[in-house]
């Protein structure tokens, strides 16, 4: 009848108050609880403080996992929310000068995808096979000499005034009011897994019913509908 899911600002937030209003017509309440970093709605998962969140994407679910021991697993899709690269002064990454700043996320899976982005947008060449788990030190070639600063992802935006680029998740991007299109100097492409935005649950809790229905509520035609009208194509749906 009641439950409660973490969340963080900007999509997560906005697109599970509307999945809230749509599961209280049909008798199911569902709290909302605010978290203002990467880490915190999974340990209060994990603890059992709430009953799902959504704001992730699978491999950084499966890290958290690894790193603390914790049994959290995806119960659905929700969106398809691609990284970018930002910059309040420069339109095109080559424009970059030598010696620029770059920030980035500094949680596991994030940091390794902000590289492997600036990897494929051609500005430096990490050490083969590091693949998700790459950090600064694995940057065998780096022509423009960019120096990385690792921070909170929250941090990233307001970052943007100190450095010239900076590698930001899409919530946060929402929440501080960036526009992708103004910007945005380059996408991730929206076929990576990393992309893919999820609904964790507790393993052992993976086949409660309200859990189960929730997801429904997620995954209808009505959220489908609100998201393509409110968003525009910034993020689509996951679950098809």
């Amino acid at each position: 009848k009641e439950i409660t899911v973490g969340i963080t600002s900007g999509y997560s937030e906005q697109v599970m108050e509307f999945v809230a209003k749509e599961a209280e017509k049909d008798g199911l309440k569902v709290n909302l609880k605010s978290f203002g970093d990467y880490v915190t709605p999974d340990a209060a998962l994990a603890a059992g403080e709430i009953d799902l969140n959504s704001y992730q994407h699978g491999p950084y679910l499966e890290a958290y996992n690894e790193k603390n021991g914790t049994k959290l697993i995806s119960i659905g899709n929700t969106y398809l929310a691609p990284l970018r690269i930002y910059s309040n002064k420069y339109k095109d990454l080559k424009d970059v000068p030598d010696g620029a700043r770059v920030s980035i996320p500094n949680d596991p899976t994030n940091e390794g995808r902000g590289l492997q982005l600036l990897e494929k947008a051609g500005v430096i060449k990490l050490k083969e096979g590091v693949g998700m788990k790459a950090t600064p030190a694995d940057v065998v070639e780096n022509p423009k000499n960019l120096k990385f600063q690792e921070l909170e992802a929250a941090q990233l935006p307001r970052s943007l005034a100190d450095v010239d680029a900076s590698v930001i998740t899409m919530n946060y991007v929402m929440s501080s009011g960036l526009s992708p299109k103004d910007q945005g100097i380059f996408l991730e492409d929206k076929d990576t897994p990393l992309a893919v935005m999820i609904i964790a649950a507790r393993e052992k809790d993976k086949d409660q019913p309200a859990y189960q229905k929730f997801v429904k509520y997620y995954q209808s035609e009505s959220v489908k509908k609100f998201i393509a009208e409110k968003y525009k194509g910034t993020i689509v749906p996951a679950w098809e």
